[in-house]
């Protein structure tokens, strides 16, 4: 499903190049669940954000079940994110004015789902994460660990295949980061592809397989169970 080659991504500091990929070769298959470990500046966000068509690579190949996504226009990039991916990040990323149900509408208000169908399949995400009783609520009124299980419920709005998690337990106690990597689980059992980025390697721990990145490079690349 998702294949890297020789993938590399430079920034620049007004002149001065900064490498943050570099020469990153990797193939996920569909339905695996996998984390990116590594410390702070290691390329994890970087790498996510390339295999979630938020950016492209600089250098080398990337292709998303088949089709070569380096090159492609925003429009396309786009589509493909809101066809294919779903994406929980560590800040959760919620509207505050709006209810968790309004939150986890949103993706399917830009897809033009109607109204009564949109409100359906936002409960039924809710009670998926364990947040029925929640709907009206806003952020606000939410604990940490209920804000990501609603930005979970919103990602998961249009059904995509693969899901990227940005250091998703990032901002949460621990009870709240194990109840969220139990859902990445059984998404996996589900059949998603699911791929965590962190820096904590007791959340690596629960993952199949776990890829190690240290300065832009990929190091090392193993199973886990």
């Amino acid at each position: 499903m998702i294949e890297l080659e020789k993938v590399s991504k430079v920034y620049r500091m007004g002149t001065v190049p900064v490498v943050a990929l570099d020469g990153v070769s990797v193939e996920i298959a569909a339905g695996e669940f996998v984390s990116v470990l590594g410390p702070s500046g290691s390329g994890k966000s970087t790498l996510m954000h390339l295999i979630g068509c938020l950016d492209t690579p600089s250098g080398g190949t990337y292709r998303l079940d088949g089709r070569r996504v380096e090159g492609l226009k925003r429009n396309d990039l786009a589509e493909i994110r809101n066809r294919k991916i779903g994406f929980v990040f560590q800040n959760f990323n919620l509207l505050g004015y709006a209810t968790a149900l309004e939150n986890v509408e949103l993706p399917m208000v830009y897809k033009k789902m109607r109204g009564r169908e949109r409100k359906s399949k936002a409960l039924e995400l809710l009670g998926l994460v364990g947040l029925g009783d929640r709907a009206v609520h806003r952020p606000s009124e939410l604990s940490g660990g209920q804000r990501q299980r609603v930005a979970l419920a919103r990602a998961l709005a249009n059904d995509p295949e693969i899901i990227l998690a940005d250091e998703p337990t990032g901002n949460l106690d621990s009870q709240s980061g194990r109840e969220i990597v139990q859902l990445f689980r059984k998404l996996h059992q589900a059949g998603k592809t699911v791929i965590v980025v962190t820096h904590d390697k007791t959340i690596a721990a629960e993952t199949r397989r776990v890829l190690n990145l240290f300065d832009g490079k990929l190091v090392s690349d193993s199973p886990n169970h």
